[in-house]
């Protein structure tokens, strides 16, 4: 919501200014008058610049001990927090969501200056905001907590859905020594039952009382076990910042628990391979590579291995072992082609004059088995890919990181989270795994070729280094 005290002010400015205009307007100098409004509303109603608030961050990590209240609420419904300074503001946006009970549905930003509709705020915008550039504004991600708050009396401001427009203001009351271990948030106190999600913008008791059991009703263990959820672990531990916000919008509509059990398996997780396993599960990539760079493999007139070449390829490569066929023509060993040309898309080889040769990366990655994990996880993530293509990745590679070795690939659970979340087939079926093995983003590729052959139908089998690999990817900066 907007103030309206500015709208009637700049209304009355406006009226007077045409006023005066009109006064001993002669006919001939109406298409200058018809400038001058224009250049005189572009003026009133553009958002003039903010007045810069954002402090320098602090030199050493503290805790903030933080009151939020809900504006206008009657009696007042807040939470005391304790928060580390050295999160983002989209960090503190979670806090909030998980100290109110809301589930993030809605766009939201911060302010510093004064409201977040006030057009002289400094605001902070969530990421929709932010790429809609509509406002003027930092995106939240790009802001530590303690570059708008430092010492005691502080305020930052805080709306959470522009329908409702639950406004909140967070004040410092008083800092603390943080340590490593210092959580990123808890609950230390609270008061009354906040709005439940989509209520209309309610703030009173009396209204309150018709859509939840209990006004009164505040429940200090159940804040705190919100806090703890392990997506915000794994947020607060750096996953890519996609798979958060993916995470958080797919829990929800998780009836099987899957995401939840998946994150917290995944929190505690540590390094699963190094060494000589990196090197026995990835020899596929490394005999691409060292064979491109000792020799090159000439391609034929259409673009495809040579038979002596696809032979050669099928004896490394897992998903061959049970493959049906002569396995001497590449268009008829898919395998082998689609997991070729994963290696232009991670630019490990490259076409030159009808050679397939190694890039200049390629080539120093040939006999480094562990720089080549990072060079995959990397890029496994980092190309163009849609919206659905980089949904279904992220989630591919969520639920690969957090598996144990001999897991399969849980493809089906994948693919009725994709559904549930926005996502369809063809004639608006269930997303199904073949869609899945389907995608132009190599991950399917990546995790059957590191991982064991499996006969029949079954799914991909995943070896240590397809589970560290996704780790990796997921956590990669």
């Amino acid at each position: 919501m907007h103030d309206p005290g500015h709208e009637s002010s700049d209304a009355e400015g406006l009226r007077r200014q045409f006023e005066a205009m009109l006064a001993g307007l002669q006919p001939n100098e109406l298409p200058t008058l018809l400038n001058q409004l224009s250049a005189a509303a572009a003026d009133r109603f553009e958002r003039p610049p903010s007045i810069r608030q954002r402090k320098e961050p602090l030199a050493e990590t503290v805790v903030f001990r933080i009151r939020v209240d809900l504006d206008d609420a009657r009696p007042p419904i807040w939470r005391r927090l304790d928060v580390r300074s050295d999160i983002s503001l989209e960090d503190l946006h979670r806090i909030i969501q998980a100290a109110f009970g809301w589930l993030d549905y809605h766009l939201y930003r911060f302010a510093l200056g004064g409201s977040p509709f006030d057009r002289r705020s400094e605001l902070f915008l969530c990421p929709f905001d932010a790429r809609e550039g509509e406002e003027v504004g930092t995106p939240v991600a790009e802001v530590r907590l303690d570059e708008t708050l430092h010492e005691p009396g502080d305020v930052l401001r805080y709306v959470y859905d522009y329908g409702d427009s639950w406004e909140l203001t967070a004040q410092v009351e008083s800092v603390h020594e943080a340590s490593e271990d210092t959580p990123w948030a808890r609950c230390v106190d609270g008061r009354r039952a906040a709005p439940p999600e989509d209520c209309g913008g309610i703030t009173d008791a009396e209204s309150l009382a018709e859509v939840v059991d209990d006004p009164a009703h505040f429940d200090i263990g159940e804040v705190n076990a919100a806090l703890s959820d392990p997506i915000l672990s794994l947020v607060d531990a750096g996953i890519d910042a996609r798979l958060g916000d993916l995470l958080y919008r797919v829990q929800p509509l998780d009836d099987s628990g899957a995401v939840t059990a998946s994150a917290t398996r995944l929190a505690a997780s540590s390094t699963i391979a190094t060494g000589d396993q990196l090197e026995a599960d990835l020899l596929p990539y490394l005999w691409f590579l060292r064979r491109a760079r000792d020799e090159g493999f000439t391609l034929t007139s259409a673009g495809y291995l040579k038979p002596a070449d696809v032979v050669a390829a099928s004896k490394v490569l897992p998903t061959m072992k049970y493959f049906i066929g002569a396995k001497n023509r590449e268009v008829q060993s898919t395998p082998v082609l689609y997991f070729r040309e994963s290696l232009l898309r991670m630019g490990l080889l490259r076409k030159h004059k009808g050679r397939l040769l190694p890039t200049r990366v390629g080539t120093k990655l040939a006999d480094d088995p562990q720089a080549l994990a990072d060079h995959l996880a990397d890029r496994l993530l980092n190309q163009k890919m849609d919206g659905f293509t980089e949904d279904a990745s992220l989630l591919m590679l969520f639920f690969a990181a957090a598996s144990e070795p001999g897991d399969e690939m849980p493809l089906e659970t994948i693919g009725a989270l994709l559904t549930a979340y926005r996502w369809q087939g063809t004639d608006g079926r269930p997303i199904q795994k073949y869609d899945l093995y389907d995608l132009d983003n190599g991950i399917h590729e990546f995790l059957e070729a590191v991982s064991s052959p499996e006969r029949g139908l079954r799914g991909v089998t995943l070896s240590p280094t397809a589970i560290e690999v996704a780790r990796r990817a997921i956590h990669h900066r």
